[in-house]
């Protein structure tokens, strides 16, 4: 069994604070920061949808709860079954929205992967996607994860299990389906942890990748190699 990052008090408490609507924000929707109509506010403003942070804050509030079916009111099942399977403690940070992409991140803990956390992903009233950050105990189950997202054609999920360096450098060339074919070859240990090579025509893929059973282990780099 992986070894699990327990949320202390105040790491939670951190986490609720969050959550607290500004009073700008408050104003901004036509309410006051209890939470009251303010009088005169337009129509148009309290009926307003929802921003995408407020919809991610809400389901993270539940998950903070351990709240499972207030979570199912503003996320898909799918949402709630990866958030709610997260090992680390309570990310402590709020990042903001970019767009309807919310991240949550950790200022306190280092967890494997670029992604530092967890992003969600909002669609109107509900998070439809939650990305975060894995914890993998075996060198290979982490190089196939990324070159799976890499198959995919999804950055955020290879960010969960590798490096910002590692993805960009992967990423930069998209991966062709009726291209060269790949083949594992396995995870050989190298002085800074394993290298994972993945064959082909002409050459091979290394996937250098770090950490520990108890950590985690991520890729943190990628190298090429020709024959």
């Amino acid at each position: 069994m992986s070894t699990r990052w327990l949320a202390g008090a105040a790491a939670t408490m951190a986490a609720a604070a969050l959550l607290l609507p500004s009073p700008a924000s408050a104003s901004a929707s036509g309410t006051r920061s209890g939470g009251h109509a303010v009088p005169g506010a337009p129509a148009a403003a309290r009926t307003a949808p929802a921003a995408p942070a407020t919809v991610a804050k809400r389901l993270f509030g539940a998950w903070l709860r351990r709240d499972r079916a207030a979570a199912a009111r503003v996320a898909s099942p799918s949402a709630v079954n990866t958030l709610f399977s997260y090992v680390y403690r309570a990310p402590d940070g709020f990042a903001g929205c970019t767009g309807n992409r919310c991240r949550f991140t950790h200022t306190s803990v280092r967890v494997p992967g670029g992604l530092n956390g967890i992003l969600m992903i909002v669609s109107g009233t509900k998070v439809t996607r939650v990305y975060e950050s894995r914890h993998l105990t075996r060198p290979s189950t982490a190089a196939a994860y990324l070159f799976s997202a890499w198959q995919k054609g999804d950055r955020d999920r290879g960010l969960e299990v590798a490096s910002t360096a590692a993805v960009s450098s992967l990423f930069r060339t998209k991966y062709d389906p009726a291209g060269v074919t790949y083949y594992p070859q396995g995870c050989t240990a190298e002085p800074k942890g394993f290298s994972c090579a993945y064959s082909y025509e002409g050459g091979a893929m290394l996937m250098h990748v770090t950490g520990s059973r108890s950590s985690g282990y991520e890729v943190r780099s990628i190298s090429y190699i020709a024959d």
